[in-house]
C-alpha cells in the first residue's frame, strides 16, 4: 500500500526551525563577543543596552522556534536578523548620537560575519513567514 506523503511547510519543518534557531544564537554569540563578553562595555550605554536586548531576543526566539510552531518565534527571528542589519548600516554610515567610531568600517569582520549570519537569517525568515501566509490561503 502505497503512502502519501505530506508536505510540511517550511515554517513547519524542523529542520528550517533548528537552523533559524542556530542562526538566532549566533547572532546573540556575535553580539557578545563584540562588546568585549558578558557583560560587555558597549558605550554609549544606549548602544550597550541595545546588545543586550538583541542577545536575549536571540535565545529566547531561539527557544520559541524549538518548542513551538506558532509564527511568534519566526516573527521575533526576523527582529533579530533586521534589528543588527539596520544597526550596523546606520553605525557605518551616518553614525549614531555619540557613536561615530565605527564610521567608514565597512569591513571589520566580526562585523562582515554578523552580517552573513544575519542575512542567512533573514532569507529563511522571510521563505518561513511566506509558506504560512501561503497555507492561510
Amino acid at each position: 500500500m502505497a503512502q502519501v506523503a505530506r508536505r510540511t511547510s517550511l515554517a513547519a519543518s524542523r529542520a528550517a526551525r533548528t537552523g533559524a534557531a542556530l542562526l538566532c544564537l549566533a547572532v546573540a554569540v556575535i553580539h557578545v563577543l563584540d562588546q568585549g563578553g558578558f557583560p560587555g562595555s558597549k558605550t554609549p550605554r544606549y548602544v550597550g543596552i541595545g546588545y543586550y536586548v538583541l542577545e536575549a531576543a536571540g535565545v529566547v526566539a531561539a527557544v520559541l522556534l524549538l518548542r513551538s510552531r506558532s509564527p511568534a518565534g519566526w516573527l521575533l527571528a526576523g527582529g533579530v536578523a533586521l534589528g543588527p542589519l539596520v544597526g550596523y548600516i546606520l553605525s557605518r554610515g551616518p553614525g549614531l548620537p555619540d557613536y561615530t567610531s565605527d564610521v567608514g568600517n565597512w569591513t571589520e569582520p566580526l562585523g562582515v560575519t554578523s552580517l552573513v549570519v544575519e542575512g542567512a537569517l533573514l532569507a529563511l525568515v522571510l521563505s518561513a513567514l511566506r509558506s504560512i501566509r501561503r497555507r492561510a490561503r
